[in-house]
């Protein structure tokens, strides 16, 4: 099994501030007190590198984030990618346990993990959100973890690109922010592996392919089938 072999980072990028808002938006629907600051990032650009202060809670306002951890031999694992209106950042301890970079252009709300922290303390109604947020984030690790362990390179393809579909959207007509590397990356496999995948999907006319990121679900169905 391979995966990406790259350098660790050892400086965080710049933050760049951007306004997209005439009023930032809030964490949590039913605690409008804490206001997230907006902030942009280039295709590839890091937003926090593994080791680093947890001082911040992101949220996801368009493009897409992919968080990984290095391994000692210099191969890449991406434990996850999050998409508009996902939060991520939440680690326990107080450094980062994985670094996290924007896949394309990104804009991201950051909010201070200590208000967060003060808050759900003395109100119920944020404790549950935030509970709710941890829990989705167990659920899809445990996911992930399965489809690692027990799946084959189809059926890892395949669960990809019906999770993909579900969260942005379910139109069937999934254009992916992130590059094949990525997702071999994610699933455990080796580029090669996820090109054929591709390449065998489309031959037997169970997805098109636009082009290198636009992928129509021509055979739903047969995909979920292909999923389990």
């Amino acid at each position: 099994m391979f995966i990406q072999t790259v350098a660790p980072s050892t400086r965080p990028a710049a933050l760049r501030p951007q306004s997209f808002g005439q009023t930032p938006a809030p964490l949590f629907a039913s605690t409008p007190e804490i206001l997230g600051t907006s902030f942009s990032y280039g295709r590839d650009e890091e937003i926090y590198g593994e080791g680093e202060d947890n001082e911040f809670v992101y949220k996801v306002v368009s493009g897409a984030v992919r968080t990984y951890k290095v391994m000692r031999d210099g191969r890449r694992q991406i434990g996850g990618f999050h998409l508009p209106g996902d939060y991520f950042g939440f680690e326990l301890g107080t450094r980062h346990l994985l670094t996290a970079e924007a896949t394309t252009d990104t804009k991201v709300l950051l909010f201070k993990r200590s208000q967060i922290e003060s808050l759900a303390t003395r109100d119920v109604s944020a404790a549950r959100e935030l509970w709710l947020m941890t829990a989705g984030q167990l659920r899809h690790a445990e996911d992930h973890m399965l489809l690692l362990g027990r799946k084959t390179a189809t059926e890892r393809l395949a669960a990809f690109l019906i999770e993909m579909d579900k969260r942005l959207g379910g139109t069937g007509v999934v254009e992916l922010p992130m590059s094949r590397r990525d997702i071999a990356d994610y699933l455990g496999l080796t580029l090669e592996t996820v090109s054929r995948g591709f390449s065998q999907f489309q031959a037997s006319g169970i997805v098109q392919l636009i082009d290198a990121r636009h992928v129509v679900l021509v055979k739903r169905r047969k995909l979920e089938e292909d999923a389990e």
